[in-house]
């Protein structure tokens, strides 16, 4: 099984340069017609939050292995991209920042900085909030007046949160907690303990009341990862690990039979989706590791190993990912709709299931391998 593993996380790794140098062509052609970017639409074909989530995984591949090659490989992405120039901030294109800032963490360089400070100041003082003072959700086609996502923790918060705690910078943790804090106010749905993919003030709602996938592996991502990243009072650990284990256990009760997720959680009419399954593979195995999630949930996130492997294919692509997806505002139906394509956060998730499923190898001396083999 650790021989299976290693193999499919090089092919993945392999596979990333090419599925992170695609085109997306509906993206670009989008932000064209709304004519929202404001600057060279070029700047946008590969710094977006799709290569952002790419980056971060290959990122955590790197640390994982140390091999220098993995590195290299995003030294040159970052370099590559200052030459040809950055596109306008949002929330976004803030996430191949947080990447960078670890990079910065262990590079020293100054030129990372500068840019990671340009940009943590700019969502500090310029961002766009909404009532109450949250982050609006804007994006490159979209100005999202008054919304808030469940992507926006991953996409930019924890980029704060990474800078604050780098910098010694308390304005920005505590900018980053308070981000949290909202989101969980108007996005958790408490008959459930799931998440809404987003709310609007302009009539205070959740829009289709959509309980997405992949929106809601953000989360099971981003609450493990602030609490590796900062130190917290613990009436904030708190209140943040029941809110993700109140999700986790009804992840448990969704969860199809073969261990995959459906694109929108309650139901079952919706397609399985590959990249919210690793994202909540990853974030559960994650946290039981921390100590934050039950060790009963283990048996949750390696239910799912099997179907991922079988997803990924000859040439190292996972597939059964869903494309990008804006808000589904008036009915459910849109997030079905949905096309299935390879994409680099699919790369990306898959690559941080597996190599957290590697640590849970490891670090369990009495972990009974044969059980991932039963499912």
């Amino acid at each position: 099984m650790k021989i299976q593993l290693l193999e499919n996380i090089e092919k993945l790794a392999c596979s990333f340069r090419h599925v992170l140098y695609q085109d997306d062509v509906r993206f670009l052609k989008n932000m064209e017609s709304n004519n929202l970017a404001g600057d060279d639409i070029k700047k946008y074909r590969f710094w977006e939050w799709t290569q952002g989530v790419g980056l971060f995984g290959f990122w955590k591949l790197y640390k994982h292995t140390g091999a220098k090659r993995y590195y290299q490989e995003l030294i040159d992405y970052y370099e590559e991209r200052f030459k040809e120039g950055l596109p306008s901030k949002n929330i976004n294109t803030v996430a191949p920042m947080l990447p960078l800032a670890f990079i910065y963490e262990e590079s020293k360089e100054i030129k990372y900085l500068d840019k990671c400070l340009e940009w943590s100041e700019w969502i500090m003082k310029e961002l766009p909030r909404t009532k109450e003072g949250g982050f609006q959700h804007i994006t490159s086609d979209t100005l999202n007046d008054e919304e808030l996502w469940d992507d926006t923790l991953f996409m930019t918060v924890l980029f704060l949160a990474k800078m604050g705690q780098i910098l010694g910078k308390k304005e920005y943790i505590e900018e980053a907690k308070y981000q949290f804090l909202l989101h969980i106010k108007y996005l958790v749905d408490r008959k459930t303990g799931l998440w809404f993919h987003g709310w609007t003030f302009n009539g205070n709602h959740n829009f289709a009341n959509a309980l997405w996938g992949r929106g809601n592996c953000w989360v099971t991502i981003a609450i493990p990862e602030l609490l590796d990243m900062l130190e917290l009072d613990e009436s904030y650990k708190r209140y943040l690990i029941e809110t993700l284990i109140m999700q986790v256990d009804r992840l448990k009760e969704v969860q199809g039979k073969d261990g995959m997720w459906h694109t929108l959680l309650d139901d079952e009419t919706s397609y399985t989706e590959a990249s919210a399954t690793c994202g909540f593979g990853y974030g559960i195995l994650k946290g039981v590791h921390m100590g934050i999630i039950p060790e009963k949930y283990l048996e949750t996130a390696l239910k799912a190993l099997p179907a991922i492997l079988n997803l990924i294919d000859e040439e190292g692509v996972i597939n059964q990912v869903s494309y990008g997806t804006p808000m589904g505002r008036e009915t459910l139906q849109f997030y079905k709709d949905i096309p299935i394509e390879p994409m680099p956060y699919g790369q990306a998730l898959a690559m941080l299931f597996l190599i957290e499923v590697l640590e849970n190898i490891k670090n369990e001396a009495d972990y009974n391998l044969q059980k991932i083999e039963n499912f």
